[in-house]
């Protein structure tokens, strides 16, 4: 099993939500976060940007290099292996628009799982069509 970790704009929760739902993931977390990438700016800018991401490639070279925090969505889906690369996908597809603070996306290794209600363990803790 692994544990994707995706950090994405704010305003894209909503759409990438549905999409893994739609996608067939129905479960999964989500946190609001605050952090940054190579890139400081802003927070204003950020906002700007947030709003209206097209504008992205012309207005980042012009700012000023403060390191603000910048409020994001950190998205947990952990899944058997075979379905890693689809829930990347979706994600992926869902938050870029080629404009730099997209976000990032982690695979890690999970060890064992275990559902509190049944005492299932391993892929049947996770396997929402099991539950």
């Amino acid at each position: 099993m692994k544990e994707i970790l995706a950090i994405i704009r704010m305003n894209r929760i909503n759409q990438t939500k549905q999409a893994l739902i739609d996608a067939g993931f129905p479960g999964f977390n989500a946190v609001k976060v605050v952090g940054r990438g190579r890139q400081a700016m802003e927070a204003e800018v950020v906002n700007t940007l947030n709003a209206h991401p097209e504008d992205a490639n012309e207005v980042l070279p012009l700012l000023a290099r403060v390191p603000h925090l910048i409020p994001k969505r950190l998205i947990s889906v952990v899944v058997p292996n075979e379905l890693v690369q689809a829930v990347v996908e979706t994600i992926i597809a869902t938050n870029q628009t080629g404009n730099p603070g997209d976000g990032k996306v982690f695979v890690l290794p999970i060890l064992d799982s275990i559902r509190v209600r049944t005492g299932e363990t391993g892929r049947l803790a996770v396997d929402e069509m099991g539950a």
